[in-house]
C-alpha cells in the first residue's frame, strides 16, 4: 500500500528541501529560456534567499506537499492590494510558483496544492486569484484551465542588444 499525500504549512526548517524540490522549476524554466533563468544546480543553498521571501511576512505563505517523510512539492503564494484610483478596491492572492516531483505527477498533487493557497488567500480576504504562467509551459497552463482559470493579459518581451551592439548617430 502507498503512503497518503499529506499537505503542511511551510515553515524556514523546510528552506533547504524547497531549495531542491526549486531545482524542478529551475530545469524546466531554463531548458526553454537560458537567456533568463540559470541552470538548476546541486549546490541547493544557492536559491535559499529566492525562496525564503516566500516565507517571511504575514502577506505569504508556502505549503509543502509530502509522501510519507519525502517532501514532493510546494507552492508559495502571495496577498496583493493593489492602489490606484483606476482600479477596483480588491485584496488579490498571487500564486508565486508551484512544483510537483515527477513521479507524483497526475495524482492530484499540483491541484490540491492550488486549492490550498486559494483557501489561505480566501481566509486573509482576497477575492481574486492571479498567476503569471510561460507560454512554454503547457502542462501548467493545462492545470490553471482545469481550475477555472482564464487568460486575462499577455505579457510580452524582446531581448535587447548589449549597449556596446548599437550605434548612435
Amino acid at each position: 500500500m502507498t503512503e497518503p499525500i499529506s499537505y503542511r504549512r511551510a515553515t524556514i526548517d523546510d528552506i533547504l528541501t524547497v531549495c531542491e524540490l526549486g531545482q524542478i522549476l529551475n530545469t524546466l524554466h531554463h531548458q526553454a529560456r537560458p537567456d533568463i533563468y540559470a541552470s538548476a544546480t546541486a549546490e541547493f543553498a544557492r536559491d535559499k534567499p529566492h525562496w525564503l521571501s516566500s516565507l517571511q511576512g504575514d502577506d505569504r505563505a508556502m505549503f509543502l506537499a509530502e509522501h510519507g517523510v519525502e517532501a514532493v512539492g510546494f507552492i508559495t503564494a502571495q496577498l496583493m492590494q493593489p492602489i490606484s484610483p483606476i482600479l477596483q478596491p480588491l485584496i488579490v492572492g498571487r500564486i508565486g510558483s508551484i512544483a510537483v516531483s515527477e513521479r507524483l505527477r497526475g495524482r492530484g498533487v499540483a491541484t490540491a496544492l492550488m486549492k490550498l493557497a486559494e483557501e489561505w488567500a480566501r481566509t486573509n480576504g482576497a477575492s481574486d486569484m492571479r498567476l503569471t504562467v510561460w507560454a512554454f509551459n503547457q502542462q501548467a497552463i493545462d492545470l490553471y484551465n482545469d481550475l477555472g482559470y482564464e487568460l486575462r493579459a499577455f505579457e510580452m518581451g524582446k531581448q535587447l542588444p548589449v549597449a556596446g551592439d548599437m550605434l548612435f548617430a
